[in-house]
């Protein structure tokens, strides 16, 4: 993935259960100047915040999208703790505001 236009925070979290970084998230700016492109692996989650206006995000996928195998942890869980760069709430989408808190999640094996 990357950020053609603008500036988002970007992170994955380890949502596979057997593994040793499970529930740890790793975070990092992209943006159009820096033009960063990093990999997120199956089996973790992913989400980012918009810092910039607006922002155009591309994506290259290893499958094509169903909607119906997603799958969302809560952006504020306090068991995963990402240290997102803002005050106050952000605006969500209704998909994260009905995000599951990671021990309730459905999670990789």
């Amino acid at each position: 993935m990357r950020v053609a236009v603008g500036e988002v925070f970007d992170v994955a979290v380890d949502l596979r259960r057997n593994s040793p970084t499970f529930g740890q998230w790793a975070g990092t700016m992209l943006s159009a100047e820096n033009k960063r492109l990093p990999w997120v692996p199956e089996g973790f989650a992913h989400g980012f915040l918009v810092l910039s206006e607006s922002s155009d995000f591309l994506y290259k996928t290893t499958n094509y999208y169903v909607p119906e195998h997603e799958r969302c942890v809560v952006w504020n869980d306090p068991a995963v703790n990402i240290r997102w760069p803002l005050t106050g709430k952000p605006m969500l989408a209704a998909k994260d505001i009905a995000g599951k808190h990671l021990q309730d999640a459905e999670v990789f094996g």
